[in-house]
């Protein structure tokens, strides 16, 4: 049997999973999505409290759209903003649903090799079908041929750690009962208890963790939650672009998510703790967490730590396939100086597609959150358009997949995360390349509580503090003041 007769494999059913078989289905080419969670968008579920900063308009794959238009599906508002819950009911497991059969459940991918062939065999390795390793949750295995894999499964399983050297930090482990790595749904009553009145350690300088400082500081604010209080750690200082776009963001949404973090600072609900990289987590006598940076500084004890650092891809289960990555980034050779999160922001991101996404095995891709490896610069549009590029060179339609073409919203931070249905306090003139900000040192007065340890060493580290301590009580918790 020709290996043209299998299949296409696509692990994930998320967004851009799904959005690879709506393609390959309107291309005449079967696709069979593996998805290791009970429902379609599984990791989109786990965040369905957060709103994302683009509208349905730009969340809706078109030949998806066109999948679902024959089931009467009806296209939620173009310029709305759903929840995380509202892309996986209203647009994932319908158009999973479309799909029939074509998508599995409970299916992990366990590996992927070629037919009879591990990495080091050349030997008509690519007249050899892929082999996929699944196994199933009820125990079953199973291994299942295809004539190209795409990999969609994202990077949500792999959170990073707290440690400044990209490695857990010496005590995170031991820690674990009193650190996420998620922005919290204080929606739960659970989760707010456990936060509520507490001091709490935000690490990360992303759309994440700008969610998570806005979420502290409304709780702060509701009766109950009177005393709650974030240290917010960065790596790096604070500067006129630490918070994005703002009024000039494309994105209003996203432009807002960063004004409410910074009003979460500028408010006292936030202490700022710039130039700490995290050494050491461990605890205290009254059991609170105490963090160490790598320069010496000891923070003040907080109840409990959200570590927001970014995601990682798991490519465990691809290690018998021959894989072109950046030593950096771990993301497609072509591929990753054009998402470099260094250079480029979201917005600046050269348009790509199969080219860019290919690697030395022919047949393979990694699209998608995957596709970007370490870069947090991902957005969802840039994976549609990559699965319909990669789509058309399987049909071998070159002409089609090398015409790649997209226009992303520019300035601001890079994520799926937002907070706001309605973003007209955040509209402006709908900036531009040009309508961003210009850098500005801001200045925040050092706090006496933030850091005791001895002077930090450089300039950027020195700008640990808060403003003031308006509309905001001692935080409580083990570690209140």
């Amino acid at each position: 049997m020709s290996a043209q007769q299998y299949p296409v494999v696509v692990i994930g059913a998320g967004p851009v999973g799904l959005a690879a078989a709506a393609h390959l289905t309107e291309r005449g080419i079967e696709p069979l999505v593996l998805e290791a969670g009970p429902a379609a968008g599984s990791a989109v579920r786990q965040w369905s409290h957060v709103r994302l900063f683009s509208p349905w308009g730009e969340v809706i794959d078109p030949a998806a759209e066109k999948l679902l238009a024959p089931t009467g599906w009806v296209r939620p508002d173009a310029s709305a903003y759903p929840s995380g819950g509202d892309w996986a009911a209203s647009y994932l497991q319908p158009l999973a649903d479309a799909l029939g059969r074509r998508v599995r459940y409970g299916a992990t991918v366990t590996g992927v090799s070629r037919a009879g062939r591990d990495r080091v065999v050349d030997a008509d390795r690519e007249n050899q079908p892929f082999t996929v390793h699944v196994r199933y949750a009820d125990g079953r295995e199973e291994r299942t041929l295809a004539r190209a894999v795409i990999d969609a499964s994202g990077t949500w399983t792999a959170p990073g750690p707290a440690g400044g050297d990209g490695l857990p930090a010496l005590g995170e482990q031991a820690a674990a009962d009193r650190i996420a790595y998620r922005v919290p749904d204080l929606a739960d009553p659970d989760v707010r208890a456990r936060y509520a009145g507490k001091r709490t350690a935000v690490i990360g300088s992303g759309a994440s963790a700008f969610t998570a400082l806005a979420y502290l500081a409304d709780l702060a604010r509701t009766d109950g939650g009177e005393g709650t209080h974030a240290t917010w750690i960065l790596r790096r200082g604070i500067s006129g672009n630490t918070f994005g776009g703002g009024q000039a963001d494309q994105l209003p949404a996203r432009g807002a998510l960063g004004l409410a973090a910074k009003a979460a600072v500028e408010q006292g609900y936030a202490d700022a703790v710039t130039g700490f990289r995290t050494h050491t987590i461990e605890r205290d006598d009254a059991g609170c967490l105490v963090l160490t940076g790598e320069d010496g500084r000891r923070l003040e004890p907080v109840d409990q730590v959200i570590v927001l650092t970014g995601f990682r891809p798991d490519l465990s289960f691809l290690s018998e396939l021959r894989l072109g990555l950046d030593e950096r980034l771990q993301a497609p050779v072509a591929l990753a100086p054009l998402i470099d999160p260094n250079v480029h922001s979201c917005g600046t991101v050269y348009p790509h597609g199969h080219r860019e996404l290919s690697h030395p095995e022919p047949g393979v891709y990694l699209v998608g959150m995957k596709s970007y490896g370490r870069a947090p610069t991902f957005l969802a549009m840039t994976g549609y358009e990559q699965v319909r590029s990669v789509v058309a060179a399987l049909a071998d339609d070159l002409e089609s997949a090398d015409r790649v073409e997209l226009t992303l919203p520019e300035t601001g931070v890079c994520g799926g995360a937002g907070l706001f249905d309605a973003p007209e306090a955040a509209e402006g003139d709908g900036g531009g390349c040009c309508a961003a900000p210009a850098p500005e040192l801001v200045q925040l007065t050092v706090s006496a509580t933030a850091a005791t340890a001895a002077a930090p060493a450089t300039a950027e580290a020195a700008q640990t503090g808060q403003t003031d301590q308006t509309g905001t009580a001692p935080a409580g918790g083990c570690c209140g003041a």
